[in-house]
């Protein structure tokens, strides 16, 4: 397979099970994380240093990917974190770093990586986001208003490449067996999704034909109504 994809924050949890299960189906990897150094790559990927903070490491890492291949065909845009944020607590520079981090830098990956997906004819977004952009279930504020925007911004990709045939997908998880989940969730790693199970829906979901596209899957290890 020629096609090339990009994946932020894939040095661990559901983007480094996301990235394995792009190898496994032939995918050449364009991998973002702060660190590469701490990445064993083993999958023969290009790896460039995203710090989702610089606002000129989105088309640094785009531009970088497409010389490195000559094409872009999917984003997934992983790269997130959770900070407690409430109307009681939580620093500005705390949201500050959400927004940064959660709706920023996805903006930024799609608005650099959109052109190439056009030129694609099939090119695929994915979007990390949450049942926490679906529905406010606690009281941290700061983050459900992260996964809120990214959710839109996954529409607003959908509508901008979709006569170029450009699908995109907000896949919304909620608790998920990672290091994120593991102070916050009150289930036992085993009744939580799995990462790797994540990563099949995602690479899945990026394999369907133009004419079989889904906006959103939302996703849970426990029962909710609706969810």
């Amino acid at each position: 397979m020629d096609k090339v994809a990009m994946v932020s924050g894939a040095n661990r949890g559901i983007g480094r099970e996301i990235a394995l299960e792009l190898h496994r189906r032939g995918y050449r990897l364009s991998l973002g994380m702060r660190d590469p150094s701490s990445f064993d790559n083993d999958l023969d990927a290009f790896l460039f240093a995203y710090e989702a903070r610089d606002g000129h490491a989105a088309r640094q890492w785009v531009n970088a990917t497409v010389d490195r291949f000559g094409r872009l065909d999917v984003l997934v845009s992983n790269a997130g974190i959770c900070k407690m944020i409430t109307f009681d607590e939580g620093a500005s520079e705390l949201l500050d770093e959400t927004l940064d981090i959660n709706v920023k830098a996805p903006f930024r990956l799609a608005q650099a990586a959109l052109p190439h997906l056009r030129r694609a004819g099939s090119g695929r977004f994915v979007q990390l986001a949450s049942l926490s952009g679906k529905r406010v279930k606690n009281l941290n504020v700061g983050y459900q208003m992260s996964k809120h925007a990214v959710i839109a911004l996954t529409h607003a990709v959908r509508r901008a490449g979709w006569d170029d045939g450009v699908r995109a997908t907000a896949v919304c998880p909620g608790f998920v067996n990672t290091d994120m989940a593991a102070g916050l969730a009150d289930l036992p790693p085993d009744a939580m999704t799995q990462p790797c199970d994540i990563a099949s829906i995602v690479v899945n979901t990026l394999e369907l034909p133009n004419t079989a596209s889904m906006a959103e899957l939302l996703i849970n290890c426990r029962h909710e109504d609706m969810l």
